[in-house]
């Protein structure tokens, strides 16, 4: 292997060193009173119940899933095989990656919860003595997730393309550990899906039951929903969100493999393949510095000391992508199509945090329809979330062109393509601080709810101000890892379509490289890509709804049969409220789930079966059109809620007469039909849009 490849392995040790060392200054800081002990535990004990009960079922759909992948590829693909692999070595080869892939996404999502967790308590104790210790806890606390999911995926796809033999035969190992982006989407999908109807079904149980209905402030002990409300942040955020970036990293750099083998091909030079492993290497070591880089000034807005932070990364990013490319593909050109990719996450970030920031104009005309009531409080959401798909569309559309464009004056058949694969890597190599603020949001909003619930009366004015301004920016944190996540799908929407259509033209031995849409097949083929991504939408929204109304019910029960609770004479029963929760994400996630799995499959053997047909050109139209329509609804859903959220949050703060008005019930309306969009349908379809290309690229030998 070349000598600037062993950076690789190198980065992802210092990554889970450094993750190490982040947790264990965390873990050594007081964790509170026995009170929020007691709390933090009872965080926990929900979190890794619903959890472990989450991934066993995951686990067992996903032997089942990894056992039909390889009998179809394996009897059903028609190959010849490759290069002296048999159809049947292709098979099992597939199956073991996507168990390694599958494995390793869950274990991203296990450690993305239990450090938030671990994290959450201390984080709440250190807003009692300074807003600067605050974020300090809550950033490192994230960073652990952040950089060990990033680092879990690189050495994950480094491992299994060196065991499949990468080093003899480069230009192989990429088409046969395509199974590891599958196996890794497939498990994000359902950490994600079902992780967010748990949050928000609890979100919505305590919303509308104790803060409409009965009256009580939010994170009060007197809710029976509150504990679920708490652990739905976790499942939710950290382990779904891990699990989702962690897929994102994997099957990114695998579909940027693919596209390398073809200049591969006519240079011989193995830098093309190797190339996003290692620009994503040196993307950890800026993050790195970019998170020690983070001081809170005074009594600043702890999101300006965040995006210092952020800058000092991308910079340091620039200066690896450009050593880097100069290095392994001497080429000034694919340096500038990597800096358009790193330029485009920036002009997200403001996209998104001028879509959902109450300083900005669109959510403070969002408060204001709040004065007249929920309908158009919801009306003018819809309409904020619907105009914010417009710079969404052109920040991906001009920063793929530009790439594309950059890569063509290289002068080497697809490098055009491969500036694309260039631009999504520089995009990803800030991931591991995205990810740490992803997860800096929820830390910051458990926290503000264990205060809320273990010193009520006693919080001190200064402590409940500075958990409140550390829970408003990790709504905006969070925020803008959805904007960073769907526009990074969007980047990588044309790599995986391009990977696709190499590996179908690698598998026939013949280019494969234009999509009829005149062609019968192929336009119904996108015609059913549009009804999958809404389908899916509407059955994960109409799971959240099922498990909402039967916490709905529980909560209001335990207040008519319990009336002591709200006296504070009675506990309420948590447990039961977590158990009904749970159960009822796990059975709301399989239906939605499994749709987008076996959707392109079902759509490719069907078409497959008539000879007059291209079933490789329709699943294609799948991918491509089912891709664009699920950014775009998600950029409406990501934005919209966030917008809701925010425009609840700034009355709360005062405005319009502040918690208990008039308005403030409508916007707590809002945040309610926000909350299923931003958290659960919109976060899932940026793994959908990526599963839809990893299962392609698995099984488009039954399409040949």
């Amino acid at each position: 292997m070349p000598g600037i490849f062993w950076v690789v392995p190198a980065a992802g040790i210092a990554a889970i060193i450094f993750a190490i060392l982040m947790a264990r200054d965390v873990l050594r800081r007081s964790p509170g009173t026995a009170r929020m002990e007691e709390v933090g535990a009872m965080i926990f004990e929900g979190a890794w119940a619903f959890l472990k009960r989450q991934y066993s079922t995951i686990g067992w759909l996903a032997v089942v899933v990894a056992i039909v992948v390889g009998v179809l590829v394996g009897l059903l693909g028609g190959q010849r095989g490759i290069e002296g692999i048999t159809a049947f070595g292709i098979a099992w080869r597939t199956g073991i990656a996507f168990i390694a892939g599958a494995f390793f996404s869950a274990v991203s999502g296990f450690i993305g919860m239990i450090i938030a967790v671990k994290t959450n308590a201390r984080c709440a104790y250190a807003a009692h003595h300074s807003l600067k210790e605050a974020v300090t806890v809550a950033l490192r606390g994230g960073a652990v997730p952040g950089f060990l999911v990033v680092a879990l995926s690189l050495l994950g796809v480094t491992v299994i393309y060196l065991a499949y033999g990468g080093a003899d035969s480069p230009n192989i190992a990429p088409h046969l550990i395509v199974g590891f982006g599958f196996g890794a989407s497939f498990v994000a999908l359902f950490a994600q899906l079902g992780g967010g109807i748990y949050t928000k079904a609890a979100d919505m149980g305590a919303d509308l039951v104790g803060k409409v209905e009965a009256g009580i402030p939010e994170d009060d002990p007197r809710n029976p929903a509150v504990i679920a409300d708490l652990v739905g942040d976790n499942v939710g955020d950290c382990a779904g969100r891990g699990a989702d970036l962690f897929e994102s990293t994997a099957a990114e750099n695998i579909g940027a493999m693919i596209l390398g083998i073809t200049i591969y091909a006519l240079t011989g030079q193995v830098y093309w393949i190797l190339f996003p492993l290692v620009v994503r290497a040196f993307g950890i070591i800026a993050s790195m510095v970019g998170i020690m880089l983070v001081r809170i000034r005074g009594n600043e807005n702890p999101m300006n000391a965040l995006n210092r932070g952020y800058y000092a990364a991308v910079l340091l990013s620039i200066i690896g992508m450009f050593f880097t490319v100069r290095f392994m593909l001497d080429s000034y050109w694919l340096f500038a199509a990597g800096v358009v990719g790193i330029i485009a996450s920036v002009v997200i970030v403001f996209i998104t945090q001028y879509y959902t920031e109450s300083r900005y104009g669109p959510v403070r005309g969002l408060v204001n329809a709040s004065a007249t009531g929920s309908a158009t409080n919801i009306v003018s959401g819809m309409s904020l979330g619907f105009a914010s798909t417009l710079p969404t569309a052109l920040t991906i559309g001009v920063a793929l062109l530009l790439a594309y464009w950059m890569g063509t004056n290289t002068g080497l058949p697809g490098a055009g393509a491969f500036g694309t694969a260039v631009a999504t890597m520089g995009m990803l190599m800030t991931c591991p601080y995205i990810l740490s603020e992803d997860t800096f949001g929820p830390i910051a909003d458990n926290a503000q709810g264990i205060n809320e619930m273990a010193a009520g009366d006693t919080l001190t004015p200064e402590a409940r101000k500075i958990s409140s301004r550390l829970d408003a920016v990790g709504n905006t944190t969070k925020a803008l890892t959805k904007g960073y996540a769907m526009v990074s799908a969007g980047l990588a929407a044309f790599l995986l379509f391009q990977a696709y259509l190499d590996r179908v033209s690698f598998l026939r031995g013949r280019a494969f490289d234009d999509v009829n849409l005149a062609r019968i097949e192929v336009f119904i083929g996108a015609l059913l890509a549009v009804v999958l991504v809404f389908l899916f939408s509407s059955w994960a929204i109409r799971a959240v709804s099922g498990a909402a109304s039967k916490i709905i019910m529980e909560v209001r029960r335990q207040f008519q049969e319990r009336p002591r609770i709200m006296t504070g004479e009675e506990r309420p029963d948590y447990a039961r409220a977590v158990d009904i929760t749970t159960r009822a994400a796990l059975r709301g996630m399989v239906a939605p789930g499994m749709l987008p799995v076996l959707g392109p499959i079902v759509i490719g053997v069907f078409f497959n079966l008539f000879k007059a047909y291209d079933a490789a050109m329709t699943v294609a139209a799948v991918l491509m059109v089912g891709t664009i329509i699920g950014i775009m609804l998600a950029a409406f859903m990501n934005n919209g809620g966030g917008a809701w959220d925010n425009a609840k949050k700034h009355i709360e703060d005062g405005f319009l007469g502040g918690k208990g008005s008039e308005a403030h019930k409508a916007a707590v309306c809002g945040d309610t039909v926000g909350d299923p969009l931003k958290d659960t349908v919109g976060p899932s379809l940026h793994v959908v849009v990526k599963l839809l290309a990893t299962v392609t690229l698995v099984m488009c030998p039954l399409f040949i």
